[in-house]
């Protein structure tokens, strides 16, 4: 059987000036591939670890050590209080949803994602951990968003599954918010204001799986990549806006 690798990103990166790391979340069972590494303090978000993913460092999560309870929930599974707790504090504390009862139906909508491995690993993509690999995500400006956006509907058919989704959710959530990983699907992320303080202001996620990823590294010359639109677009921004950095 022949080993499945990791497509290369290369010309769509290049097409986008996406300058920042694209971040995996992987599921896997020897922390070794995934050094150097970085260990969450306890209540701390994931998206803290931005400037570690920038020196090329990977989260690692377990069990016992994950962070805030939003994380030990997303991934394990781990209720630090009652669920009639937790919804009240999402409504009545955090303002989140009209109701306690929308709030019980859209967290009991969502299909809870369960580790196959003792760790996740979330950090800068590693070809040797793809098999591993449950989701890509970009970290991208308005615009490069724009441009995935319409990568991701390239190739999707009518009765095709929604290409791209946003849906509720913590920040973390928003890196595993696909009810089926297998599909190719895509998803708007870095929504949740409560973890926006940890990102640059401009920046926002486009979440993929593994098949939308192979869809988006398989565009080429005939795509909107070599077309008007998208050099219209880089000449009115101006390069450096174009990258996704933060103008001083």
């Amino acid at each position: 059987m022949r080993k499945e690798t990791q497509p290369d990103p290369a010309l769509l990166r290049k097409k986008l000036d996406i300058r920042l790391p694209l971040i995996g979340v992987y599921d896997a069972p020897d922390p070794a591939a995934f050094k150097p590494l970085a260990i969450p303090k306890k209540n701390g978000c994931v998206f803290s670890f931005y400037g570690n993913w920038l020196r090329g460092e990977t989260l690692h999560i377990t069990r016992e050590s994950y962070g805030c309870g939003g994380s030990g929930s997303c991934f394990w599974g781990i209720q630090a209080r009652s669920r009639e707790e937790f919804i009240k504090f999402l409504v009545d504390d955090e303002g989140l949803k009209a109701s306690g009862e929308l709030m019980e139906r859209s967290i009991g909508s969502r299909t809870p994602f369960r580790a196959e491995n003792a760790h996740i690993f979330i950090g800068p993509l590693k070809e040797e951990g793809w098999t591993y690999l449950k989701t890509i995500t970009f970290l991208v400006n308005p615009d490069q968003l724009t441009a995935l956006m319409i990568g991701a509907q390239y190739h999707s058919a009518p009765e095709d599954p929604p290409p791209v989704i946003a849906p509720f959710g913590s920040g973390c959530r928003e890196l595993i918010p696909f009810d089926d990983f297998n599909i190719a699907q895509a998803s708007i992320g870095a929504t949740d204001i409560a973890m926006r303080q940890h990102l640059p202001p401009d920046i926002l996620a486009f979440t993929v799986t593994k098949p939308m990823f192979n869809r988006l590294c398989e565009l080429d010359e005939r795509s909107f990549l070599d077309k008007p639109f998208l050099e219209r677009l880089k000449k009115a921004r101006g390069a450096v806006l174009f990258r996704g950095e933060v103008l001083k």
